[in-house]
């Protein structure tokens, strides 16, 4: 959440910095200013009047101690103009408080300098690739018919059982789901990274601190008898486990990794493009996510997407790795890498990872602190990403490792599924 006090000092500035994203956000900011010095008049005002009422209410004794009680009756109907002017004033800033807050709470992050400009994916930017184009045999399946061939992952029975985005892992699709899980899960542990086990319901607390509401309630899965959500990624329950919390600067950076499934409704999807793993209402997920000083956070960044492309290169898959441009980066994200592998049989790229850093956005909404050597409170940095998401990986596997005699297993996983082709 922009801070009400950056945006009076740096108005131009908040407004250039959102048209990165494309945005106009002139007239909201003119409105933000003009509301606020509406509600800080009236708070003026207010004082002025309580002021004036103890004024009076001392004078009223002195009165009453002297016996010139006409008088203080006199002052008594002046009192009680003044109480329902307070009235009145507390009502209007309160109003107006109000207003500014929910204006605030509908402004994106401001993206950071390096952004570049673009309202669409079209408008990002490659910086760099890896790996090359798997050679693949004639007649190359795409992923949906090399499960079914396999019968590794179900599609209809999901249908069957929950609805379409909701597929079945079957067999050896499964314990490749289960070893992908425990081999991202042991790398963020080598790197230092503590394993956390969250709840995958939050309430609208935290989906309100990491800035998926107000903003995405309608891709959330709701359970309204108990006012929860199913959580989109690990990251809401994982970095609200600082809402309202003061670190101590000898505890940061904070590395945490942990494993859920992810639920997202993905309203509005549809097309080839979505068929198979390409696009799930349930998925699996291991997220990371650090707690970071802000005058480090721009190169744990740099660092985050080095080893989320460490992982892919050890899976041996060819990938991407793009910045966002502002249109296409997320509401709460400064600056975004995405991380696309590459889909051998749909011949397409296909997105597994983004790295961001929130910088204070979240950790405003969070109130999440640190207190620096000098005893003072600083507000942290958040950043976060998928290392990696599940699917898409999948989906890469089965089609870039396919041959004649069957699907190959990157060596790497090997000991993790205890076979080395399905077949």
């Amino acid at each position: 959440m922009i801070q009400l006090a950056y945006i009076r000092s740096n108005a131009d500035e908040v407004i250039k910095r959102l048209s990165l994203r494309g945005i106009d956000a002139a007239e909201t900011v003119k409105e933000i200013l003009d509301t606020d010095k509406k509600a800080r008049d009236c708070r003026s005002e207010m004082e002025q009047n309580q002021a004036r009422g103890n004024q009076i209410a001392r004078e009223i004794g002195e009165l009453m101690k002297s016996g010139k009680r006409e008088e203080a009756e006199q002052k008594k109907s002046e009192t009680a103009a003044i109480k329902e002017r307070l009235k009145t004033l507390e009502t209007d800033v309160e109003t107006l408080e109000a207003r500014v807050k929910e204006l605030i709470i509908s402004l994106p992050n401001t993206p950071h300098e390096s952004v570049p400009h673009g309202k669409s994916a079209d408008d990002n930017h490659t910086v760099l690739t890896w790996g090359s184009v798997p050679a693949l045999p004639e007649n190359a399946l795409p992923h949906w018919e090399l499960a079914a061939k396999y019968d590794i992952i179900d599609f209809e029975l999901g249908v069957k059982i929950a609805g379409a985005g909701f597929p079945v892992y079957k067999g050896k699709g499964a314990i490749l789901q289960r070893a992908l899980i425990q081999f991202f899960l042991n790398e963020a542990n080598k790197a230092g990274f503590t394993e956390i086990q969250p709840p995958i319901v939050v309430n609208a607390d935290s989906g309100f601190g990491t800035g998926q509401l107000p903003d995405k309630e309608g891709q959330m899965y709701y359970a309204p008898l108990d006012d929860l959500y199913l959580i989109p990624t690990a990251e809401v329950p994982i970095t609200n486990m600082y809402r309202d919390v003061i670190l101590e600067e000898s505890a940061l950076p904070i590395k945490n990794a942990g494993y859920t499934p992810c639920f997202r409704r993905e309203a509005g999807s549809y097309g080839a493009h979505v068929r198979g793993l390409n696009r799930l209402h349930q998925f699996d997920k291991v997220e990371i996510v650090q707690i970071v000083k802000p005058e480090n956070s721009y190169q744990v960044l740099e660092d985050m997407s080095a080893y989320v492309q460490g992982l892919l290169q050890k899976l041996g898959l060819h990938y991407r790795v793009l910045l966002l441009c502002g249109g296409d980066m997320g509401f709460a994200s400064a600056k975004t890498y995405d991380m696309e592998v590459w889909s051998a049989a749909q011949n397409r790229w296909l997105e597994c990872s983004s790295v961001s850093n929130f910088e204070t956005f979240q950790t405003h909404r969070l109130k999440c602190r640190y207190r620096n050597a000098a005893g003072k409170t600083e507000q942290a940095h958040s950043l976060n990403g998928s290392a990696l998401a599940l699917p898409r990986i999948v989906a890469a596997l089965l089609e870039n490792n396919q041959t004649a005699d069957g699907i190959r297993v990157p060596e790497v996983l090997v000991p993790y599924t205890g076979f080395d082709i399905i077949a």
